[in-house]
């Protein structure tokens, strides 16, 4: 486990100099800049979509669907920290007054249900519901589910592009939409292996 925190810290600690060093970002970000809501909003967002890998990876014995959940708990986990260190590095707070996705224009949208915060994030009763599942049930419901979060997260993603003006935080935002879309591919062909599909 020390090793592990090592890794992720050293990492954390090169993008962050990374960000330090980007051509296109001499200007720390504001508060209310769409850099900042990003960090914040994909940090809460990447949270959730640990905590799932891990319900599900004690939930099923499926090779498949563990190894999955190990590679998106770790990627997340490490994105997360990078997203936390930038808000550390430009000195600004982690938690906001103003509703998620504000940054994004949509701070006004309605909720979609208990604890669901985002776009694609899971309601209580589902995380809930995840943790009582066992089997073939659990993969299916986890890979629905995930399929979900990472459209929401896609589309948060691309806000970034759109928006951000930091360099480093751009291309991470790029890179995640090209990961997740890849997952949201393979997931499709686990889902159609089990006889089901995504919710939507």
């Amino acid at each position: 486990m020390a090793v592990a925190v090592a890794g992720v810290l050293v990492a954390a600690g090169a993008i962050t100099y990374a960000v330090a060093e980007d051509g296109g970002s001499a200007d720390t970000p504001s508060a209310g800049s769409a850099d900042a809501g990003f960090a914040r909003d994909m940090a809460v967002h990447h949270q959730q979509a640990v905590e799932m890998s891990y319900i599900v990876r004690d939930h099923t014995k499926d090779v498949e669907v563990r190894r999955l959940a190990y590679d998106i708990a770790q990627t997340q986990a490490n994105q997360r920290g990078m997203l936390l260190g930038w808000l550390d590095l430009w000195e600004l707070p982690k938690v906001s007054a103003d509703p998620p996705m504000t940054w994004m224009d949509m701070g006004d949208m309605p909720s979609a249900g208990e604890g669901s915060l985002m776009p694609g994030m899971a309601t209580d009763s589902e995380m809930k519901k995840l943790g009582t599942l066992n089997g073939k049930q659990a993969e299916i419901f986890y890979l629905q589910l995930m399929t979900d979060h990472h459209q929401g997260g896609i589309h948060m993603a691309k806000g970034c592009v759109e928006r951000c003006t930091v360099g480093v935080e751009k291309r991470l935002a790029q890179g995640m939409v090209d990961a997740q879309q890849s997952e949201i591919d393979l997931m499709a062909g686990m889902l159609k292996e089990r006889g089901a599909k995504a919710r939507s």
